[in-house]
């Protein structure tokens, strides 16, 4: 992925990881527009940061997105970079049904299903562009699970293999799949998660990101080096120690790698 010069729509980027990548990416010479929920964020957005479009976009919701892509690529037929940011992390109690299932099945709809559907609104308009770019969002909690949250564990790793699978379709098109593999990163995911110790300063985490966007353009999953002990563990040899350091940071996962 080259670090300047796109048009990149990410949805999912009100607050958190996605605004501060969008505004990075702004200042690095790409046209940005990001998607969300809540009009009233789209609008401050809007003023605060002059030149990001915004479109409102649910991403829970398949008409929603298909309206939002519509409204995007009208307005952008240069589009050439997704980013699918959106996505929700909740504990989870698997000892009785009340306890997870409404739960996860709001977490596959919107961290899996949402990602799935955007690409399909616009996997067709992306592989017209003579370098186009869809960059998933899995997690270092892709590669060991952290036991609070069984369900966006299973959500993330799906979505590394999905991004592993649709690298192999697409390899004879123009379209290029980068996953992103954040750690835990200080922002509001997760109650307390802004403030946990243990969590990676959010500046510091998008800074690094992009310094590895703007050195490995040819990188097929983007690690700042924080992810790598969740990322490499099986591969170490040391996968069994890794999980029980991961849950015993805290056994609420306030303090976990997201």
């Amino acid at each position: 992925m080259n670090i300047t010069g796109n048009t990149v729509f990410i949805p999912g980027a009100t607050s958190g990881i996605g605004l501060a990548l969008a505004v990075a990416l702004q200042q690095r010479g790409n046209t940005v527009v990001v998607g969300g929920r809540r009009t009233d964020l789209l609008e401050r957005i809007a003023a605060e940061h002059p030149g990001i479009d915004t479109v409102r976009i649910d991403t829970a919701d398949p008409d929603s997105i298909q309206e939002a892509a519509a409204t995007v690529l009208q307005a952008h037929p240069d589009l050439n970079v997704l980013v699918t940011m959106a996505g929700i992390m909740r504990v989870e109690d698997w000892h009785r049904p009340e306890g997870f299932l409404a739960t996860a099945e709001a977490t596959v709809t919107t961290n899996l299903l949402g990602p799935i559907r955007l690409i399909g609104a616009f996997i067709e308009h992306l592989q017209t562009r003579p370098d186009a770019t869809i960059v998933t969002v899995s997690s270092g909690l892709a590669f060991a699970p952290l036991a609070a949250t069984p369900t966006y564990n299973a959500t993330k790793a799906a979505i590394h293999l999905l991004s592993e699978s649709i690298r192999l379709q697409l390899a004879g098109s123009s379209v290029k799949i980068v996953e992103l593999e954040p750690p835990s990163v200080a922002t509001d995911l997760m109650p307390g998660q802004r403030e946990s110790a243990f969590a990676m300063p959010l500046d510091a985490f998008v800074a690094e990101v992009m310094q590895l966007i703007e050195t490995q353009p040819d990188a097929t999953e983007i690690q700042v080096e924080r992810v790598k002990f969740l990322r490499y563990g099986e591969a170490r040899g040391d996968y069994a120690e890794v999980v029980r350091v991961l849950n015993a940071s805290d056994p609420h996962g306030k303090d976990a790698a997201a």
